[in-house]
């Protein structure tokens, strides 16, 4: 079984539905009813980590429900209310020229004259384009705790670079 490091969160248990142990399912993947791919489905349950199927799925109104195996009835059922689903990492697509935010997170961020930016700490999402938040360094030159950088490749994100864990962008350190 994996280990907490290589598993990411898909989802969560949202509230029963019925009395035969349905549960409504929050998805966090793009495609909500793309959850159901992912197989097995772990959780941490009663203090030890557990892998779980799904036996049913179906849309009802605006969200998912499920049903799984070995929650038959209600009263079981509840006891998974509010655990998030995870799966292990090394079931995520491939992707080609693109990367996943996690990937990103903790690459240190130069700009293209080489002044360090800082860590990126978090991701958002905006609508119109991503953004890179990072976390400055303490002894930032310009008195910056956190800059919001638009992922935008080429105009400002010159170069990413996973395996070193680094990202050269094209900003004004004072922006």
């Amino acid at each position: 079984m994996s280990t907490q490091a290589d598993q990411i969160v898909v989802g969560k248990f949202g509230a029963v539905y019925g009395i035969k142990g349905w549960l409504k399912i929050h998805s966090y993947t793009d495609d909500p009813e793309g959850v159901f791919d992912y197989k097995p489905w772990l959780i941490d349950y009663q203090g030890r980590q557990r892998e779980v199927l799904v036996t049913e799925y179906r849309r009802h109104n605006k969200t998912w429900i499920a049903k799984v195996e070995g929650f038959d009835v209600r009263e079981d059922a509840q006891a998974l209310v509010g655990l998030e689903i995870l799966v292990s990492d090394d079931q995520l697509p491939e992707l080609d020229d693109q990367v996943y935010w996690r990937d990103l997170m903790g690459c240190q961020v130069k700009t293209t004259a080489g002044y360090d930016l800082g860590v990126v700490a978090d991701m958002m999402e905006t609508g119109s384009n991503d953004v890179l938040v990072v976390k400055s360094n303490p002894t930032d030159a310009f008195g910056k705790k956190e800059r919001l950088i638009p992922y935008l490749e080429e105009k400002v994100i010159i170069q990413v670079d996973i395996a070193n864990k680094f990202i050269e962008v094209d900003w004004d350190p004072g922006f």
